[in-house]
């Protein structure tokens, strides 16, 4: 890391360096990094984005933490906990393993309190980043009609392009789960889920009802196109998705639910725009048959070593593949490694346009 440089994270409005830890790391430890403001820069610290409590034996403050996320603010035989308390002078009070509840900081000073609550936010926000997504918001796409049309050609690319390199069976989504994510989520409670239904709801008081007129959106599934660079070289093959009456309400939909979702801190902000997508082959789907099957995002890296295929001859032969037409009703909040009696993903929450 050059040091004239740190790598920033934002939280809450404001900007934090990161800082790497100066003492010799365990093997395998899971907590490597901290951010440390310093403690002669308590004092510095803003404040009035939480509450501090003054009792009368000093400062304290509450902070909602999901019960997988309390081994990183202990840390390595509880190393991280005591560095934090001893930096800022201050007790930090954490629930037992699995146990839902609040961390509790007290202290005597102030100034000592708002310190630790900041650093413990940028400490989890960057655990957070790293845990894999558990949900996502998604428009299904699996109507029969859909799903006879992919599996005709999933039939007809295995039958003229087999011969071509990486092509196989194994790289084709599940038809009972083609969709269209909207975006990823960390949801690490029930908490944090219930969070995410209300505020679905509320989106579709606030500007969903308006972009669907409460009605379905009939949507074209027609065509596909690759992700990377090189068609020789694909890793991802999705179907194009558009409005059939040539609007961008369904554009503007996702994006606006992104734009709320990141601003209440349930998802990260990735793209300027959501790329509206249905993903019909993944090299992710060959190491694993049950590796999930969502729409895999540009730019996500995978820990499965990917074996690309050549999409030239795919590209070039089903460039106009119909798909067909799908009546989108809803948006669900999907559970990641599940499925429904349909054959679809488990649904946490959902918000109907109509």
């Amino acid at each position: 890391m050059d040091v004239l440089r740190p790598p920033l994270v934002r939280i809450g409005g404001r900007v934090y360096r990161k800082n790497l830890i100066q003492e010799q790391p365990f093997p395998h430890e899971e907590e490597d990094q901290d951010f440390c403001a310093g403690p002669g820069e308590c004092a510095d610290e803003p404040c009035d984005a939480f509450v501090v409590e003054e009792t009368e034996r000093g400062f304290q403050c509450r902070l909602e933490v999901p019960s997988p996320l309390y081994k990183y603010i202990i840390g390595k035989k509880g190393e991280t906990k005591k560095r934090l308390e001893t930096e800022t002078r201050t007790s930090i009070s954490i629930p037992k393993p699995g146990v839902e509840g609040e961390i509790v900081i007290t202290g005597q000073q102030r100034s000592g309190v708002v310190s630790a609550r900041t650093r413990l936010e940028v400490l989890l926000d960057s655990f957070r980043r790293r845990q894999p997504f558990t949900h996502f918001l998604s428009l299904p796409l699996n109507q029969p009609a859909v799903q006879q049309n992919f599996l005709h050609f999933k039939e007809e690319v295995l039958h003229k392009c087999s011969e071509d390199h990486g092509v196989s069976s194994s790289l084709f989504q599940n038809p009972a789960k083609l969709h269209l994510t909207i975006g990823t989520l960390v949801l690490l409670n029930e908490q944090e889920i219930q969070r995410a239904c209300d505020l679905l709801q509320q989106c579709k008081e606030d500007f969903v009802d308006q972009i669907t007129g409460g009605q379905p959106l009939t949507v074209v599934v027609a065509g596909v196109e690759y992700m990377n660079d090189d068609p020789a070289m694909t890793d991802v093959l999705y179907a194009k998705v558009h409005m059939k009456d040539g609007s961008d309400r369904l554009q503007m939909l996702a994006d606006q639910l992104v734009e709320r979702f990141v601003a209440s801190g349930l998802m990260l902000k990735e793209w300027d725009r959501v790329k509206l997508h249905a993903t019909v082959m993944n090299t992710l789907f060959r190491k694993d048959p049950t590796e999930e099957r969502s729409n895999t995002m540009p730019g996500k890296s995978s820990f499965k070593e990917r074996e690309s295929f050549n999409g030239q001859n795919i590209l070039k032969l089903f460039e106009n593949f119909h798909f067909g037409e799908v009546q989108l009703d809803s948006v669900r909040l999907s559970q990641r490694f599940s499925s429904d009696a349909s054959g679809y993903y488990a649904t946490s929450g959902q918000l109907c346009f109509s």
